[in-house]
């Protein structure tokens, strides 16, 4: 059995990362992910920002971002090793394994595949799910809210699609 944390306990970490984002003593900037992979390139590919138009509209990226991305890995990890005790290593989760298959290629395509619509989206909607959400919705942003209301729609589509339940038992 694993520890859980109380939801609120979430919710107060979350609302200090965010001010501390927003503050001067932070990024003060939404926070954000996507940018980081764009950034990233750039500077592994020695990309001129000028010639690149992304490039450019990216404004004030940097590698805070990188440094926040290593701190929800190793965040996690460190929450599901001795806080919670629920971490484990697995190739394919159990409920892959239930509704799907066993099958650790089908698994890796399907990733690669919902991660690269995911990419698009995130670019199409001009932010990541974890800026639309966390940064935009709690500045009440319209379009964070529409992201979100599309994003909820979608989960619910492809949950009731994709784990299909009929027929399987």
């Amino acid at each position: 059995m694993t520890n859980r944390l109380p939801w609120w306990v979430g919710g107060i970490l979350m609302s200090g990362l965010l001010l501390l984002t927003f503050s001067i003593f932070g990024a003060d900037r939404p926070i954000g992910a996507s940018t980081y992979v764009p950034y990233f390139a750039g500077v592994v590919f020695d990309l001129d920002s000028e010639k690149y138009t992304y490039l450019k509209e990216i404004k004030n990226a940097g590698s805070w971002e990188g440094v926040m991305l290593l701190g929800v890995l190793v965040g996690g990890f460190i929450t599901s090793v001795f806080i919670t005790k629920s971490f484990r290593i697995s190739l394919i989760p159990s409920a892959w394994k239930k509704y799907k298959n066993s099958s650790v290629l089908s698994r890796i395509l399907w990733s690669f595949f919902s991660g690269f619509i995911m990419i698009i989206g995130a670019r199409l909607a001009g932010g990541c799910t974890s800026g639309h959400f966390m940064s935009g919705m709690s500045q009440l942003a319209i379009s964070s809210m529409i992201f979100g209301t599309v994003v909820m729609i979608s989960l619910l589509l492809t949950g009731k699609y994709f784990y299909n339940t009929k027929g399987k038992e």
